[in-house]
């Protein structure tokens, strides 16, 4: 019999293995990537945890850029945070329409579902399903689970010999775990789960790997649905069925539990690991977060604010001409929101002390992320349980293996000391 401890042993492997995670990058595909000149990808570079020079740069010389592209697109780069905001709360004027982008780039032919790639009517029927199952009292019944895995990560980091990989023992499954009590997904169907998870990530197996993971997530996500119709759970799925049931089909509540593993994944095991590096860089903020209750919180906005894992929003079309900012946008034309440059204007560095303010890591308006709170749970239990359990962990390495360019940026890997 499987039990329980093989199962989770099993997926945290797995998923480290295949852990590399570029979900808009795959879906395009890396050739098409290829043909971009350097200019257009800065929003997506990095220099280690912060962004590169260049769009600094972008962002002290004007709010919006033209962005050179090919494939016959208009590419507009918001870096400013007024017009960041006007941009992602304007539904009237921008569409985030996935069929848009299908019809621009070319071969994205399956929409992935969830709420991202929707407009209204659609997007707000949708996330007003969502909406009360992430509540902080809704969510409030898997802080033990969540503390619990947290526990058993820990664990297994102080049962390995020589140096850990936080990537794979702490940063991944945490968030993975979390997302599968969540969703209630059944504890047998966990690796398989997981697998497909990391496979739909996978860049290196070019726009057609990945959308033939997204197809597969999307079936095994439908065929949980229909078990869930007919014996509801306690999870989302079945919590969603028992409120609305015919209301939702079958095809669109797989897609927003679909949605919840896209945005709830690799966002929040790179939150952990990047975290983690500026944590053991900053004497201040580490012994805070490790013994100050009180300071968790503010310290956790500060990392999201500074981090911004998601470097740019889902892509915007406009719907009819503008202006945003200084420039005239056209009707069609595509903007894209940095929120890494939008979050970094009038507080660059990372400061400790910085009092808890707003910021778009989660992006904002209508399409402000759904599992913010859920995210913000994980971190603040994630974080300073690691410090305590580990009050020498130190870096293993000097210069981790970072992401080059990516929409979510991370390490693959991050060996500590816990010792």
């Amino acid at each position: 019999m499987t039990t329980l401890a093989s199962v989770r042993d099993g997926l945290v492997a797995w998923v480290a293995r295949r852990s590399a995670t570029r979900w808009v990058l795959g879906k395009i595909g890396s050739r098409a990537f290829a043909l971009l000149p350097d200019r257009a990808l800065v929003p997506l570079k990095r220099d280690g945890v912060v962004p590169v020079a260049e769009l600094e740069r972008m962002r002290e010389t004007g709010a919006v850029h033209r962005i050179p592209v090919p494939f016959g697109l208009r590419v507009w780069l918001v870096t400013g945070q007024d017009e960041a905001k006007n941009v992602l709360s304007d539904t009237g004027s921008f569409s985030n329409d996935y069929a848009r982008l299908g019809a621009a780039v070319g071969r994205l032919e399956q929409s992935p579902g969830g709420l991202g790639f929707a407009d209204p009517p659609d997007h707000t029927r949708l996330r007003k399903l969502l909406t009360p199952e992430f509540t902080m009292r809704r969510l409030s019944r898997l802080v033990p689970r969540i503390d619990a895995i947290v526990t058993e990560r820990l664990d297994a980091m102080e049962a390995a010999d020589g140096p850990v990989d936080l990537v794979r023992e702490f940063a991944l499954p945490v968030p993975s775990l979390t997302i599968c009590e969540l969703l209630g997904v059944p504890y047998a169907d966990r690796d398989r789960f997981q697998e497909l998870a990391a496979a739909r990530f996978d860049v290196f197996g070019g726009a057609g790997q990945a959308l033939g993971a997204i197809s597969e997530s999307l079936s095994y996500m439908e065929e949980i649905v229909r078990r869930e119709r007919r014996s509801p759970g306690d999870g989302l799925i079945g919590s969603i069925i028992r409120q609305h049931g015919d209301d939702v089909s079958d095809v669109e509540l797989a897609g927003l539990a679909d949605g919840v593993l896209t945005g709830g994944f690799d966002t929040t095991a790179s939150m952990l690991a990047l975290g983690a590096i500026v944590l053991l860089k900053d004497d201040a903020a580490r012994a805070a977060m490790r013994d100050d209750d009180a300071s968790a919180a503010p310290l956790v906005e500060e990392l999201l604010r500074h981090l911004s894992v998601v470097q740019v929003a889902f892509p915007r079309f406009a719907r009819h001409a503008l202006r945003v900012g200084e420039q005239q946008i056209e009707k069609g034309d595509v903007v894209v929101v940095s929120l890494s440059a939008a979050n970094r204007e009038g507080a660059s560095d990372f400061d400790a002390g910085r009092s808890a303010s707003s910021h778009l890591a989660f992006g904002y308006g209508a399409h402000r992320c759904v599992g913010a709170e859920l995210a913000r749970l994980e971190l603040r239990a994630a974080y300073p349980a690691l410090l305590r359990r580990f009050p020498n962990l130190r870096l293993a390495e000097e210069r981790p293996a970072f992401r080059t360019a990516s929409i979510v940026h991370g390490v693959e890997t991050l060996l500590v000391h816990t010792r």
